[in-house]
């Protein structure tokens, strides 16, 4: 039997590729998130939406500029240093977008992209695709939706489209990476997580699972320049297991630690400013064992940084999804080319 080599942190960072890596990545461990709703106003409805899911929906609209200001103030002085404004449709209130970014410079907005956000709001902005357009008419109930959005941001560098894998959009995920490439834009990839009690027709199975993740590799290969997105983010989102389950998810609402990390930082603003710790994470009413999602990786998948420092190339297929993770949430942040190309299983925690 094979004894298993035991590295130490300096041989596995010796290759000049992985090292450089590494240093380019650790110069962003600064960054300390929380989200805001920003208003729970919307300009289309979504089937399996999670904002219209639990309480959330029901906190009144605080439209203060004042408040919103003492807010992010008291975010930052207790160390925040990246805002995360979504809600229902936060383009509906730029007033208090543009509040949020001057107190807080390092941000991400989460929007549908039927409206155009000033430039004057430095942020790097996620604009949502569910499929190609008869899809979205049919579940997002707006007609021409990819081509709006492609033309409302067409050479903005701060926009990423985040096409969102469900059963029935796979192969429709061809088609729109192709009219993005085409277009000059790049997209990210998240897959469909189930609210609490949803049990409709966009829920994965394992077939589905499968299928999704062979067409995301075909397209990552395909469009290197266009798809922001890693091997390792492809079996981090695509396992028979979610998130929480293959990594131990670090948002307050399953992690009760208040010690280091998101368990003692993170909070999840509601659209009235009040926030409630064991509903907070950064996008409530999932279902945990159902979650997938980009933006829930982007913090429980980097945070689990010395589960992942036991050898070189699992260390490398890390370095790949925190690469991407900054480079799809960072303005001015480029991602670097992947350094592995082939699939790992995540490793058991220690």
């Amino acid at each position: 039997m094979a004894v298993q080599q035991e590295y130490k942190f300096s041989d596995i960072i010796a290759a000049p590729a992985i090292r450089a890596r590494w240093e380019k990545v650790r110069r962003y461990f600064f960054l300390r998130e929380s989200t805001y709703d920003m208003t729970k106003k919307c300009n289309i409805r979504c089937e399996g939406c999670y904002y219209f899911a639990g309480e959330k929906q029901f906190a009144e609209d605080n439209r203060s500029e004042v408040d919103w200001r003492r807010l992010m103030e008291s975010e930052k002085e207790r160390g925040i240093t990246f805002a995360v404004l979504a809600g229902a449709e936060p383009s509906l209130v730029p007033e208090l977008c543009q509040v949020c970014a001057e107190v807080i410079p390092l941000g991400t907005i989460a929007t549908n992209g039927l409206k155009v956000i000033s430039k004057e709001i430095d942020y790097r902005i996620h604009i949502s695709v569910w499929g190609n357009d008869s899809t979205s008419q049919i579940v997002r109930k707006a007609p021409e939706m990819l081509l709006r959005q492609m033309e409302n941001y067409r050479d903005d560098e701060r926009a990423i489209f985040v096409y969102t894998f469900t059963p029935g959009n796979i192969d429709e995920a061809r088609e729109v990476t192709r009219l993005l490439a085409d277009n000059g834009q790049q997209v990210t990839f998240n897959m469909f997580s189930a609210p609490v009690g949803y049990s409709g027709e966009l829920c994965h199975t394992t077939e589905t699972l499968k299928k999704t993740r062979a067409v995301m590799m075909e397209l990552l290969s395909e469009y290197p320049q266009t798809v922001l997105f890693s091997p390792y983010n492809i079996v981090a989102h695509t396992g028979e297991q979610g998130l929480h389950k293959l990594f131990s998810c670090s948002y307050p609402r399953v992690n009760p630690s208040k010690d280091i990390g998101l368990g003692r930082s993170f909070r999840q603003y509601r659209t009235d400013l009040q926030w409630d710790r064991e509903a907070a994470c950064c996008v409530p009413d999932t279902d945990c064992d159902d979650c997938r999602h980009y933006a829930a990786g982007s913090a429980v998948v980097t945070a689990r940084m010395y589960r992942h420092a036991t050898d070189p190339v699992t260390f490398s297929n890390w370095l790949d999804y925190v690469d991407t993770y900054l480079a799809v949430w960072v303005r001015g942040y480029d991602k670097g080319v992947n350094l592995c190309d082939s699939f790992i299983n995540p490793p058991l925690s220690n």
